[in-house]
């Protein structure tokens, strides 16, 4: 799968009663990316509401077999009833047994809303770098043999503590939760829906904090220059990645076999 989506695709349909997944999307430039062009190529019916385009959040999860939840330029603590109502979302997720997947906020809402807590961390990570998973048969079911894939990320916030009866999978230098499981729920801090549409709408618009981040977090921040080579080099890595761990969340699909 090498197409390469960052707008609603037609697959995205209305009607919880005929849809496999419900697709939580925060902010304008923060759609589903891959995530878009992997659920139409495996023939899944979703929906995506976007909050920041003015679309409610549905009422209620237990219409859909799984739940993705999108990342954004929002803390996860900020105070907006569209971020609580994705936790309340998620809560509900959680107690029919519909599988999570959280990508960077969504991964943080979701920690948040099963009883984790989210805070600023001393170094923010932006553009494609190294994170180390710990080996064990859940991390490797979901990422796969290698253990030290080159993901691409953009944050400043991190899960600082995990809900209980979660595991953290993966890590970094700078952020000691990348990935955690919990249950049939999978919380990522890196965005495995990128394309380089989306690397290049964040880079048109960075945001106000960018610029100083470059200069003062030179190890985990990259140049723009930068960015787009390292693009280059990780980007069919990370389709593939997301292959395999989308492959593993629809494993998990309420109702599948």
């Amino acid at each position: 799968m090498d197409a390469i989506t960052d707008l609603p695709s037609p697959g995205a349909v209305t009607g919880a009663a005929h849809t496999d997944v419900l697709v939580l999307q925060h902010t304008i430039e923060d759609p589903a990316g891959y995530l878009a062009t992997w659920l139409d190529a495996v023939g899944a019916r979703w929906d995506v509401f976007c909050a920041e385009a003015g679309e409610c959040y549905p009422d209620s999860v237990a219409g859909y077999r799984a739940l993705a939840v999108l990342g954004g330029e929002w803390s996860a603590n900020d105070d907006r009833p569209s971020l609580r109502r994705a936790e309340a979302l998620i809560r509900e997720a959680d107690a029919l047994g519909i599988p999570v997947i959280g990508h960077c906020l969504g991964g943080q809402l979701m920690a948040r809303a099963l009883g984790g807590r989210v805070q600023r961390l001393p170094k923010p990570e932006i553009g494609w770098l190294p994170i180390t998973h710990d080996g064990s048969a859940v991390a490797r079911e979901w990422f796969g043999e290698p253990v030290n894939p080159v993901v691409y990320q953009w944050h400043y916030d991190g899960v600082v503590a995990l809900p209980p009866g979660a595991t953290v999978l993966a890590a970094s230098p700078a952020c000691a939760v990348q990935a955690y499981a919990i249950g049939p729920h999978l919380g990522m801090q890196f965005h495995i829906e990128i394309t380089p549409l989306k690397i290049e709408s964040w880079l048109d618009n960075p945001g106000e904090v960018y610029p100083s981040a470059v200069q003062a977090h030179p190890d985990t921040v990259q140049a723009p220059a930068a960015m787009r080579a390292a693009t280059t080099l990780h980007q069919a890595a990370s389709y593939r990645l997301a292959d395999r761990v989308y492959a593993a969340w629809q494993r998990r699909w309420r109702g599948s076999a």
